[in-house]
């Protein structure tokens, strides 16, 4: 072989490995069913400095929306890029690898590899176990996180995750403090290493049980505790499909919570189990500070959906209200800008193709998100489209920066005004005099519909039930 021709083949290679040894690495973030309960997103009692001082170096994005309102769902549209209405993905189940639809899809984790990352991951970032083509390295999680015996909610028939309290299990022998210590372990190692590192880091809390140590729960006496609002007769202009559609059947039910107490608890809960999450952000984040690798690692801290406690009488998620859609999102490191603050309506399905952009990754063309750079960059930076949550086929719910409107199977529909109504009490509707915003929002509704993927269950709700229920839940539309 001509040697000249071989200088250029290992000259090539040199070039190309210093290109992928110059990229930042990924720290990514994920905490389940957190809700905008954190100080950086206007809540007034929660204490969250950690993930406050991430994006007070970052960008915040307040406006952020999931694409569904349940795990599974939303964490395969993100790690895919896929709406849910274009792959069929619903609801707690099937897996996205258990159907031909998306049995080959590749996520983000495998586009990364692919591009010359080392993937490792702890906790949960897929609901249930970790997708092993996504990852060079995947460490089991351990640690205590429930006990044979619920702490305080023993309604009977509930399902065995719905409970809330102290608990008398020290942060260390916790599972998220397991996950966050393990993790800022690696750090070191992987900042040294050959490759870019692309660390997925999951947190199991605040999702129910919402247990923490009574350290986290003195910062909240009970007494003092903020409670959401949550005015009589607010279901009143919500059409009959809304409601039924966003009924939790397995969760508590809002008199009973209102009637015994628990409904404080819960929120105090809620808050302590926040705060215990915050800290171990904090655990990853002198990690990173300290391995000298931060001013190389780009940030992400993300959450899959909200969490309703007592808003529009309901617990839990899985609903179409900003309760249930409104997620942090925080982008923070490498290329980013510090005390950056976007109200702009973006979505989870914006993640890949941000970070594909950041990490100067080839363009991947078939994504259904946009990225945030632009933002990034100047936060004020418009955004033209709605962004789009979806649960269950033919009902969208789109967010723009002033505006919810929301679509469901039957026609019926909702209209908030976010400048008058941030709780989204009024619906609007049927007010004449808001026909244009709703023409207008109506067309960024998707196209493509795609059928609920065989083996769809889970969703919860008496519209879609299991099985068959949700086949007729179909044929009635």
């Amino acid at each position: 072989m001509n040697r000249w021709f071989l200088i250029v083949i290992f000259g090539w290679l040199s070039v190309g490995q210093l290109v992928a040894e110059d990229r930042p690495n990924v720290l990514f973030i994920s905490i389940d069913d957190l809700n905008d309960w954190i100080g950086c997103m206007g809540h007034p009692q929660v204490k969250t400095p950690h993930i406050d001082a991430l994006a007070e170096r970052g960008v915040n994005f307040t406006n952020a929306h999931c694409q569904a309102p349940i795990c599974n769902p939303s964490r395969i549209s993100m790690f895919l890029g896929k709406l849910p209405s274009n792959t069929g993905h619903y609801f707690l189940a099937p897996g996205f690898r258990d159907v031909a639809i998306t049995r080959d899809s590749e996520t983000l984790f495998q586009y990364f590899r692919s591009h010359g990352y080392f993937l490792s991951t702890m906790g949960k970032i897929f609901h249930g176990k970790a997708d092993a083509p996504s990852f060079d390295h995947i460490e089991r999680s351990r640690g205590w996180r429930r006990g044979a015996k619920k702490v305080r909610y023993t309604v009977p028939g509930t399902h065995p995750l719905w409970d809330w309290g102290v608990v008398d299990v020290p942060d260390e022998e916790q599972r998220d403090y397991q996950t966050a210590a393990w993790a800022a372990e690696q750090i070191p190692t992987l900042a040294k290493g050959e490759k870019p590192f692309f660390l997925a880091v999951g947190f199991h809390l605040p999702h129910v049980p919402i247990y923490a140590s009574k350290k986290w729960f003195e910062l909240y006496p009970i007494d003092d505790v903020v409670m959401p609002e949550a005015p009589e007769g607010d279901l009143d202009d919500v059409p009959e499909t809304g409601v039924a559609l966003s009924l939790n059947l397995t969760a508590p039910r809002d008199e009973w919570m209102r009637e015994t107490g628990e409904d404080r608890h819960a929120v105090q809960a809620y808050l302590a189990a926040n705060s215990f999450v915050d800290h171990c952000v904090g655990i990853l984040m002198d990690s990173l500070q300290s391995s000298g690798a931060v001013d190389n690692t780009v940030v992400v801290l993300w959450s899959d959906h909200g969490f309703h406690l007592g808003e529009k009488k309901k617990w839990a998620k899985r609903s179409l209200w900003e309760r249930s859609t409104r997620v942090p999102l925080i982008f923070a490191g490498a290329g980013i800008s510090g005390r950056g603050v976007s109200v702009e309506p973006v979505g989870l399905i914006d993640v890949w193709p941000t970070l594909s952009e950041l990490c100067d990754l080839p363009e991947k063309s078939d994504l259904d998100g946009t990225s945030l750079v632009p933002q990034l960059k100047e936060p004020g930076t418009p955004r033209k489209a709605p962004v789009i949550t979806t649960f269950g086929k033919d009902n969208h719910s789109l967010r723009s920066r002033d505006f919810r409107y929301t679509r469901y199977m039957d026609g019926t529909e909702e209209l908030y005004d976010h400048r008058k109504d941030p709780g989204e009490i009024n619906n609007l509707a049927a007010n004449p005099e808001y026909r244009a915003e709703i023409a207008k929002l109506k067309k960024w509704l998707p196209n493509v519909n795609a059928p609920a993927v065989p083996g769809s269950r889970g969703s919860d709700s008496p519209l879609y039930g299991e099985g068959k229920g949700l086949q007729n839940a179909m044929k009635r539309k």
